[in-house]
């Protein structure tokens, strides 16, 4: 056995003081949300062409990690390997772009052989680094100090603390990005099709709710035979009963807690109506609503479907359960 393998409760306790070491180093970086913090947004909202991230190693990392936070939320960016870049990638920088550079000691010299060329082209450039006496600093248009006392590996050698502070500054500055350019959620489903944050995000209840011939529909004179046929075709466990004249017309529903309800009063289910065992109303929702409102109505009411009307209050279908599921909002 390792002769400095900690025990069990130093485990623990390492553990703990990582998670401790990271959130200070975090915590510190809110004192330095000032005047140049503003100068690096607005460099990059006066941008023309795209936000060009750079950086090495772990800082790479937490660059690629900033360049898809950034794509996503607004800002159009991409990442370049700076050892790539010094051998044809740098070819994707133009004179529209702004440059952004990650590196903890400011002196990583993959970064550093880039610089003439981005001052060449005369772009700004931002960098993130936590040595603000560094070359890479002193050579930025605007330096953003990402320094930490510490890493929060016991060797202080692996970038810990570092990386977690520059991936903060990173968020912070794609956020604020966010709101100056007055971004919306439907501006970021936009950026996010697939998934299930797509779908909660664009998909609307007229997308997947039953419409037509697939929404169970009685009249409130047709009998309530003639009503559970219709609910056993649908399949929905439910049927909206609406006026004889008028198809759109609601006056309520019928479901299968009704049903047992009418059998718990021993009447004959033979000679009542839908007029006599309908729940008048009905919860609903909008045609244009979002599925994860719909979602968010059912579980707060305790329903597992929702008429589906138009703004004038007509009958346009139903949504069920089943069908937030398959759609996969759920």
């Amino acid at each position: 056995m390792n002769p400095r393998a900690r025990s069990q409760d130093g485990v623990l306790e390492l553990a703990r003081a990582v998670i401790r070491t990271e959130a200070a180093a975090a915590a510190a970086l809110e004192a330095r949300i000032s005047a140049d913090f503003l100068r690096a947004i607005h460099l990059i909202l006066a941008c023309r062409g795209r936000v060009v991230v750079l950086g090495m190693g772990k800082s790479g990392h937490v660059g690629g990690k900033l360049a898809a936070t950034l794509a996503s939320t607004g800002t159009p960016a991409f990442f370049v390997h700076p050892g790539e870049a010094s051998h044809g990638d740098l070819g994707m920088l133009t004179a529209a772009d702004v440059a952004l550079a990650l590196s903890n000691s400011g002196e990583t010299g993959e970064v550093l052989l880039l610089l003439p060329l981005v001052k060449r082209l005369g772009i700004p450039l931002i960098a993130l680094t936590g040595r603000p006496d560094s070359t890479l600093a002193r050579a930025a248009d605007v330096n953003l100090d990402v320094s930490v006392d510490r890493e929060a590996c016991p060797l202080g050698l692996a970038p810990t603390a570092s990386t977690t502070a520059a991936l903060v500054m990173g968020d912070a500055l794609a956020v604020a990005l966010l709101d100056a350019r007055g971004f919306s959620a439907d501006d970021f489903a936009r950026s996010h099709p697939g998934g299930t944050l797509g779908r909660r995000l664009l998909l609307r209840v007229g997308d997947i709710a039953h419409r037509g011939a697939e929404c169970p529909r009685v009249r409130a004179g047709q009998s309530l035979v003639e009503g559970l046929l219709e609910m056993t075709q649908k399949g929905l466990g439910m049927t909206v009963v609406v006026a004889e004249n008028d198809p759109r017309q609601v006056l309520g529903v019928f479901t299968d807690g009704d049903l047992r309800r009418v059998i718990d009063r021993g009447q004959d289910v033979r000679v009542l109506t839908m007029r006599d065992v309908l729940t008048p109303g009905g919860r609903s929702v909008g045609t244009d609503a979002l599925a994860a409102e719909a979602l968010n109505q059912m579980q707060e009411w305790r329903v597992n479907a929702l008429l589906v009307l138009d703004e004038s209050g007509q009958l346009e279908g139903v949504l069920s359960m089943h069908d937030l599921l398959r759609a996969g909002v759920v």
